[in-house]
């Protein structure tokens, strides 16, 4: 085991988390992810309405006695989401951590602290985990350049980006973008965090609601392997390379190309239906990280965070030293 400010606060035994992943946090990975001794965020809008949400943190507690969270992620859609309503179902649940992300979070801080529920915001630039720390999160998330989702667009990898947010914050920081193994937790605790972010990693295990194609792919793709899309309309978004992204890379780098162009090849729907659920990784857009280049077996999540912390652990214990090839 290995204790940070992180796990003494959440109540975990390893400084672990897999955050909040669309369409992949449901019950039966967040389960597996709690009972490996890690935190996992169930997605609240992956579930179509707040009591799907409620029923969906019901089945999830009847697979583990181990804490989870559920993330809620804030941002402009075409249908209004009743967020208010889906908060009320984390906090009527009895959920003990959230994980917010997207838009700034402040009125759900707000209501989640006055019922005790602890929240994590997760974070793509310095300025933005301050400001989550004056809203008065527990916990910061911050996500470098090399992430699946939404890297912001300044740029910054975690090599930067975790220490420059752990030395303005006095909250647990965790490390997000790039991580899948021990040695990547041993850095991520060397420059400053109290726990890694793992979300491709997580995807690519037994337990993970998706098609065995799509882990098999994460396994054979390389840290090349993904596409930056979306920048021309300022939401740069980091997926898997393949030929649908690729066209809407394309498409959008045209003069005056608009979203309209690219939104039947990158529709949510289509990326869980044909891609998630029906297993042609190249027929949809979904997401992955830079962190594909550091998988190379689909796992259970116990023996994932198993093999993560006792890499760690012997790296910091008896490897380091001899590895830095220094004298002290």
């Amino acid at each position: 085991m290995i204790s940070t400010r992180f796990t003494e606060a959440f109540g975990i035994e390893h400084p672990v988390v897999c955050g909040g992943m669309t369409a992949v946090g449901k019950a039966e990975l967040i389960s597996a992810v709690a009972n490996a001794g890690a935190l996992g965020f169930l997605t609240a809008l992956t579930q179509p309405t707040p009591e799907a949400l409620s029923a969906e943190i019901a089945r999830c507690r009847e697979m583990t006695d181990k804490p989870f969270g559920v993330n809620l992620t804030i941002l402009p859609t075409i249908t209004p989401v009743p967020y208010d309503e889906y908060r009320a179902a984390i906090i009527e649940s009895g959920i003990g951590v959230v994980e917010t992300a997207g838009s700034n979070p402040a009125e759900h801080v707000a209501a989640f602290k006055a019922a005790g529920v602890k929240v994590i915001h997760k974070a793509v630039t310095v300025r933005h985990a301050i400001k989550s720390e004056q809203l008065g999160v527990d916990a910061v998330s911050i996500d470098g350049f090399e992430c699946a989702g939404h890297p912001g667009n300044e740029d910054v990898p975690g090599l930067v980006l975790i220490p420059a947010a752990a030395r303005r914050l006095s909250i647990p920081v965790i490390a997000s973008g790039g991580f899948a193994t021990g040695s990547g937790l041993v850095a991520a605790l060397a420059l400053g965090a109290s726990a890694i972010n793992l979300g491709t990693r997580f995807v690519a295990t037994d337990e993970a609601p998706v098609h065995r194609n799509v882990k098999d792919q994460i396994v054979a793709n390389s840290e090349r392997d993904t596409v930056l899309v979306f920048r021309e309309f300022n939401n740069t978004a980091r997926v898997a390379r393949n030929s649908v992204s690729e066209k809407i890379a394309e498409l959008s780098a045209r003069p005056g190309a608009t979203f309209d162009d690219v939104a039947d090849l990158a529709s949510g729907a289509r990326g869980r239906s044909r891609v998630l659920e029906a297993g042609d990784v190249e027929d949809g857009m979904w997401w992955a990280g830079q962190s594909q280049g550091l998988i190379d077996s689909v796992e259970s999540c116990q023996d994932v965070v198993a093999e993560i912390v006792t890499e760690a652990r012997d790296l910091i214990g008896r490897q380091l030293p001899s590895l830095l090839g220094a004298r002290f």
